[in-house]
C-alpha cells in the first residue's frame, strides 16, 4: 500500500500547490480561505443530496457523530454520495491540511451543519482542547461553503493566532459565547473552502436570516489518532469501490469491508 505522502502526490499535492504567501498566512493566522474550490454544479449537487438525506433520515440525521439543537446535521457523508468524495482528493485543500499536520493526516469525519434561522451560536472552542505543546498540532478542519457566508447568516468566527494558545477559550474569556475583541468572520461565497488549524478558537455565529446556512466540515487528524467516525467500521463495499487507492489512504482505511 502507498503511504500518505505517495497518496497526496498521486492526488496532485506538490510543494508549490500553495504559494509561500498562503502558507505563511496559514501559519500566522491559523486559517486560510481558498476561493472557488467547488463549481456551482458541485454546490448544487451537494445541496440536493443534503435535502434528500435530511428527508430520508429525519430525526436520526447526524446520529453517527453528533446532533446539535438549532441545526440540521448529517454525518458519515463519505458513504452517502460520490458528490462528497471531493473532500478526499482536492489538491489545494489537502495541501493546506498537509501543511498544518506535516504530511501526517487522515480524514477523521465528514459531516454537514446547517445553522437554522435564529440559531447556530456556539461558544468559541478548539477541537482539541488544551494545546500542551505549542506547534504540535493534531487536528485540522475544512469548512466547505454550501451557501454564502455573510455577517447575517451565522458565518463561523475565528480568533487569528489563537492556535498557538496554551489556554482554552473558557479559561481566557469566562463566557466563550461572547464576542472576542480579535475575532474575524469567515465570509465567502458558496464553493469556497476555509482550511483552519483546528486548535484555532472558532465557533458558529447566530443565523439572523430566514434560511438555513449550510456547510460541510471535513475534519482531519494525524494518522495515529482515532477518528471522530471510525471510517473502516462504517465503510461500505460500494464506497470502497468508488474510491481510488490514494483516496482510500486519505480516508484511513486499509481493506475493503467484509
Amino acid at each position: 500500500m502507498m503511504d500518505i505522502r505517495e497518496a497526496l502526490f498521486a492526488l496532485g499535492v506538490r510543494d508549490d500547490t500553495l504559494t509561500a504567501q498562503e502558507k505563511a498566512f496559514l501559519d500566522d493566522n491559523g486559517y486560510l480561505p481558498l476561493r472557488g474550490i467547488l463549481s456551482m454544479q458541485q454546490v448544487e449537487a451537494i445541496r440536493q443530496r443534503e435535502a434528500e438525506l435530511l428527508a430520508a433520515e429525519g430525526d436520526r440525521a447526524g446520529l453517527e457523530v453528533h446532533q446539535e439543537a438549532g441545526t440540521s446535521r448529517l454525518a458519515d457523508l463519505i458513504n452517502k454520495g460520490t458528490v462528497y468524495h471531493v473532500v478526499l482528493c482536492q489538491p489545494r485543500v489537502l495541501a493546506a491540511i498537509a501543511h498544518v499536520l506535516q504530511y501526517d493526516l487522515k480524514l477523521s469525519s465528514l459531516n454537514s451543519r446547517a445553522a437554522l434561522p435564529g440559531e447556530g451560536l456556539q461558544g468559541l472552542h478548539a477541537d482539541w482542547g488544551r494545546l500542551e505543546t505549542p506547534g504540535d498540532y493534531q487536528v485540522c478542519n475544512s469548512i466547505w461553503l454550501i451557501d454564502d457566508f455573510t455577517p447575517e447568516n451565522g458565518a463561523t468566527r475565528v480568533v487569528p493566532g489563537s492556535h498557538r494558545s496554551t489556554v482554552t477559550p473558557a479559561e481566557a474569556m469566562g463566557d466563550p459565547t461572547r464576542p472576542h475583541p480579535d475575532e474575524v468572520l469567515l465570509l465567502g461565497r458558496a464553493g469556497d473552502v476555509v482550511v483552519f488549524n483546528a486548535h484555532t478558537w472558532h465557533g458558529g455565529t447566530r443565523n439572523r436570516t430566514d434560511r438555513p446556512r449550510r456547510a460541510l466540515h471535513g475534519y482531519f487528524t494525524r494518522r495515529h489518532q482515532p477518528q471522530q467516525l471510525d471510517q473502516q467500521k462504517y465503510l461500505r463495499r460500494e464506497t470502497w469501490e468508488q474510491l481510488s487507492p490514494a483516496m482510500r489512504v486519505v480516508l484511513g482505511v486499509t481493506h475493503p469491508p467484509a
